[in-house]
């Protein structure tokens, strides 16, 4: 079947709230060489969609700077960062055993060609993403996941969310039989980080707001604590020996006021900073105990690659909270703002 000339897309030409996401009819985008397009069936929603809509990413110069993921974007942008779909056509040099594949793509722009390249863009920000119909992508970035159990939303649940929650475990060398904590559980990559945890032995302590205490302990969190409480005392409480690994996405406060709460050699992993970008450290705290605090950005292709074979045999099981069509792509992203999900929220288009 001839792919259409056009597609449908939301947009952003501008920093600003929601209603500057706005539907285009574009050109269907023709994968350059070494890529393939992919017709998207889910796309999820992260925060990063929110934070590169509103340029709060900041700048190394100017922290205060409206900015993408990892500088200015070039508007019009198509956001979407997370995508499952199929492979719709492909580049000549392409290996055509691609067409037809469902596949989910590696949404990370890398510094280099190797293993444990770090990443330097996104899809949604550094370059169009899956808010529309079709997407390119280089194509050893489209991983193969046609025999899944899993579901298109699921699949597409994962990159940003369970690529960053990976990245974290990785970098923080979180082992069996290691007591963990986890910051913002209920959200996308929080969820994730109880779920992987779990599953690497890990002891997960988990932290959250009330009302979703019961669906992080469905997650696998082994304790999970109330966020409104006094968390000094609680950690006390359910960690009595200290904890090994923190994995954070919190952030601001928090990381000073729990920092002590690190057995001697700890890691304390920052993925987010929800609770606020600035923090006071008590540096003595890092230096006297050995700990190390490690600032973890999304995830390597072996660390991707390694996600996809747990995707591959259902061995993580991501929660989709809600789904909307691609035309309501701004009431998506209140919903996502608004926090009273647990889970992800995906785009049908």
């Amino acid at each position: 079947m001839p792919l259409p000339a056009t597609m449908r897309a939301m947009r952003i030409t501008r920093h600003g709230g929601p209603e500057v996401l706005e539907r285009a009819d574009v050109a269907v985008p023709a994968p350059g060489p070494g890529e393939v397009l992919v017709k998207v069936t889910a796309a999820a929603l992260n925060n990063t969609d929110l934070w590169t809509r509103q340029g709060a990413y900041g700048r190394p110069d100017d922290p205060h700077a409206p900015s993408g993921w990892r500088g200015p974007v070039a508007f019009p942008r198509i956001q979407g960062a997370d995508v499952a779909g199929h492979v719709a056509a492909h580049a000549p040099d392409v290996d055509p055993a691609l067409l037809g594949r469902r596949v989910v793509i590696d949404p990370a722009l890398y510094d280099s060609d190797g293993p444990h390249a770090h990443p330097v863009g996104l899809m949604g920000s550094e370059r169009d993403g899956g808010y529309a119909e079709y997407v390119t992508a280089p194509a050893h970035h489209a991983h193969d996941a046609t025999h899944s159990p899993l579901t298109d939303d699921q699949l597409a649940s994962l990159p940003t969310a369970y690529g960053t929650a990976l990245g974290m475990i990785e970098r923080g060398a979180l082992r069996d039989g290691d007591t963990t904590l986890v910051t913002g559980a209920s959200g996308g990559v929080g969820l994730a980080l109880v779920q992987l945890a779990r599953a690497r032995g890990a002891h997960v302590i988990a932290l959250t707001s009330a009302a979703k205490t019961e669906a992080v302990h469905a997650a696998g969190a082994h304790t999970v604590l109330d966020r409104a409480h006094d968390l000094t005392d609680q950690l006390r409480t359910a960690a009595p020996r200290g904890i090994d690994v923190a994995l954070d996405v919190v952030a601001g406060d928090l990381l000073n006021d729990q920092l002590p709460h690190l057995r001697e050699g700890g890691r304390w992993v920052v993925a987010g900073a929800l609770g606020g970008y600035r923090a006071e450290l008590d540096i003595r705290r890092l230096y006297l105990h050995n700990i190390r605090l490690i600032g973890s950005s999304m995830h390597t292709p072996t660390h991707f690659a390694r996600l996809m074979d747990l995707a591959r045999d259902a061995a993580v099981r991501p929660v989709v909270a809600a789904t909307f069509p691609l035309e309501q792509a701004a009431d998506a992203q209140r919903a996502l703002a608004r926090r009273h999900h647990t889970g992800k929220i995906i785009l049908r288009p």
